[in-house]
């Protein structure tokens, strides 16, 4: 666990594990510690790479600061020069998807495979409002009143009624997260250094194999929008999950895991048939 200077900001980032380099990228919500319960499975036979973003988990706050996406880009770029990694795998989810496939547009010599949950080629309108919903709800410093806005949308309607002791447990440990002005005023920032996404005029710059994995009931990055990803890059390959969510990797673990691992590792993308 290693914090890498940034023109003079710290991030802060985990090595775990030997093989094939796989960088996870986090939702706007999340952290390193968010993927915990999957570090075992994919330090397995890879060395596993996770990071926060600006104004995400253990690396500094920009208070008082405007920004893109484009500062996450060239922070993975000066992360993977400090751990002279010239080629990697990446694995992103909604904004972390998000900051990866700006990174196989603007660096597609450094990506080996691109897998991509619950991913849009750009923010929507639609998106768009949601991240001012969330701002203002912000501003009120209502933990409770943000957890409502945010929270159960990103889950299928099934997963919240089934799980449902485990969605209580997950309120009473947000809440109070989200009480906290600072994180507040983070997400904020990171809401709005993702309005300006757009990627459409430059996805043909990917060069990487791509999986891209939708939800059926994502009503954060609808289908539509993830189908039109797909379309949009060459050597890609689409997967739909039935009957899950905008956080996919908690309804399905271990599909989740199956699906990157199985990707990244299968060694040939061309076969003699």
């Amino acid at each position: 666990m290693s914090k890498l200077n940034y023109k003079g900001r710290n991030i802060y980032y985990d090595v775990q594990g030997e093989g094939k380099p796989i960088l996870i990228l986090n939702g706007i919500m999340m952290s390193t510690k968010s993927w915990e319960p999957f570090v075992q499975t994919f330090t397995a036979n890879n060395q596993l790479l996770r990071l926060d973003f600006i104004d995400q988990g253990q690396s500094d706050k920009l208070e008082n600061s405007l920004y893109t996406q484009a500062l996450q880009t060239e922070i993975i770029k000066a992360l993977l020069e400090e751990l002279k990694i010239k080629k990697v795998n990446i694995v992103g989810i909604s904004y972390g998807g998000e900051v990866a496939v700006r990174f196989a547009c603007e660096y597609p010599s450094h990506v080996d495979r691109l897998v991509l949950f619950n991913t849009t080629p750009y923010t929507s309108p639609w998106l768009a409002e949601i991240g001012h919903s969330w701002n203002q709800i912000g501003k009120t410093r209502n933990g409770q009143n943000y957890y409502q806005a945010t929270i159960p949308v990103i889950y299928s309607p099934s997963f919240y009624e089934t799980r449902l002791d485990w969605m209580k447990k997950r309120e009473a440990y947000l809440i109070p997260v989200f009480s906290n002005p600072q994180f507040l005023d983070a997400m904020e920032r990171l809401t709005n250094s993702a309005e300006s996404y757009d990627v459409r005029k430059d996805l043909h710059k990917i060069d990487a194999p791509t999986l891209i994995v939708s939800a059926d009931e994502d009503h954060l990055t609808p289908l539509p929008n993830q189908r039109a990803l797909q379309k949009m890059i060459k050597d890609s390959y689409m997967v739909i999950l039935p009957g899950v969510g905008h956080a996919s990797m908690y309804e399905k673990p271990m599909l989740f895991a199956t699906l990157v691992l199985g990707f990244i590792n299968t060694k040939d993308t061309t076969y003699n048939i």
